[in-house]
């Protein structure tokens, strides 16, 4: 009688949290979310989700708190995020570094994959280019692959620091292209474009909105972009793909993740309200005016980006040799 009684009780106990659990996520959002990113205010994840979280707001009934926890190469907020409570009050703001860190750094806190539940892709954008100087004698892509070819390491080209996009994806082009440049990292993009139109450095990589107004004013000659089609805001630069290396591909996945555990119910609310607002025109012209595209999906179609996109920069990064640690 004493088993059948525990074993009542146990059942009762377990209905409660199972009810408790429902309830929970019937009345998510009761609280403001926050949203952490990795980086200091201004561009890139920070630009994105600034880009959204009025309307993502309004879709939720709850205020969406950006928090910048700019450190480590985004590792102190994405561990952060990795060890919050998995209730969708604390949710990641995610970009490439999510998918470089793992081969870049030795130890991480986190894992990518088994640490994170993914909510949804919002956007991808792919506007870091190469450009070189005036003077430099490449005209296209392939005169710059030829002179490489025939010069193996002696041509330097400038990014903005080890392990950043322009960087990796730089690297990507030499691994494919079959050539040898020389990596010099600069503190910040900034510098490197200006390495670049001084003549420092022959060659730089960086993102459009840093290289835009300097091509346009002839001080750098772009090569090409690492988009799947011409970006409107420079049409007359081709894409690596037109350039002669379709298999160069530079795009940047951004997204949002959750702590892994977190109920199915909140991420699915999560993502309705993020793919309800990626089909606002006002949001979609934000992002296409600053080189990106939206793109909705579900939480399986952002964990396959994830998965996909760590075994691409895997590749590169390990080719590469690159190591920040």
């Amino acid at each position: 009688m004493r088993c059948m009684r525990a074993r009542s009780l146990s059942g009762v106990w377990l209905s409660c949290l199972t009810m408790a659990s429902w309830c929970g996520a019937q009345t998510y959002p009761a609280q403001p979310i926050r949203a952490v990113v990795g980086y200091a205010a201004g561009g890139g994840a920070d630009g994105m989700i600034r880009a959204i979280s009025n309307e993502l707001s309004e879709a939720l009934g709850q205020q969406v708190i950006i928090d910048n926890r700019p450190g480590g190469g985004t590792v102190t907020a994405t561990r952060l995020v990795a060890e919050s409570k998995p209730d969708g009050y604390t949710i990641y703001v995610a970009d490439p570094a999510i998918y470089f860190n793992p081969f870049l750094l030795s130890k991480l806190p986190y894992d990518a994959v088994r640490d994170f539940a993914p909510i949804a892709p919002v956007s991808t954008s792919s506007t870091s280019m190469l450009v070189v100087h005036p003077s430099f004698p490449a005209k296209t892509l392939k005169d710059l692959v030829a002179l490489a070819r025939a010069q193996p390491g002696k041509l330097n080209y400038a990014s903005g620091g080890n392990g950043t996009l322009p960087h990796v994806l730089t690297e990507m082009m030499k691994y494919e292209a079959k050539i040898n440049l020389t990596h010099v990292p600069y503190k910040s993009t900034g510098l490197a474009i200006y390495a670049a139109t001084s003549g420092e450095v022959p060659i730089g990589a960086g993102g459009l909105f840093a290289v835009k107004g300097l091509a346009e004013s002839g001080k750098l000659r772009p090569l090409a972009i690492a988009s799947a089609k011409r970006s409107p805001l420079m049409p007359q630069v081709p894409t690596f793909a037109e350039a002669g290396w379709p298999q160069i591909d530079g795009a940047s996945y951004r997204g949002l993740l959750a702590p892994a555990g977190t109920p199915r119910d909140i991420i699915l609310k999560l993502n309705a309200a993020s793919n309800k607002v990626l089909q606002i025109a006002a949001v979609r012209t934000r992002f296409i005016e600053t080189g990106g595209e939206v793109l909705p999906g579900t939480p399986e179609e952002y964990g396959r980006i994830i998965r996909a996109e760590l075994e691409k920069w895997g590749k590169v990064i390990r080719a590469a040799g690159i190591k920040l640690d």
